[in-house]
């Protein structure tokens, strides 16, 4: 993930596009709110199971991020372990589809 990745989730945040931890993530892929999900690259097992599993069954793209502390500190929070894009356009503006950045 290179810095314009993170300047356009940034970007969401600041638009209120952006769903904020594991909890939130999952509850607004079940409502099919969410374009794209960035997972920390050091997520836990659980963001794995509960998160990343649920997103690929209902077809929502997983990029994987910067570790945790970092996702936290750009978004101005604690350690995150996901976010979800919810505006298509800003999804659609983030990462590269390959298996590299994929979760």
């Amino acid at each position: 993930m290179n810095e314009s990745d993170l300047a356009l989730i940034g970007l969401a945040m600041r638009a209120g596009a952006l769903v904020v931890g594991a909890a939130g993530v999952r509850a607004a892929v079940k409502r099919g709110q969410v374009s794209l999900i960035v997972v920390a690259n050091d997520h836990s097992r659980r963001t794995e199971e509960k998160v990343v599993r649920l997103a690929k069954g209902k077809g929502v793209r997983v990029q994987l991020g910067p570790q945790a502390r970092e996702l936290g500190r750009l978004l101005g929070r604690a350690p995150v372990q996901a976010v979800g894009v919810t505006d298509p356009q800003l999804a659609g503006g983030i990462g590269t589809v390959s298996a590299s950045n994929e979760a």
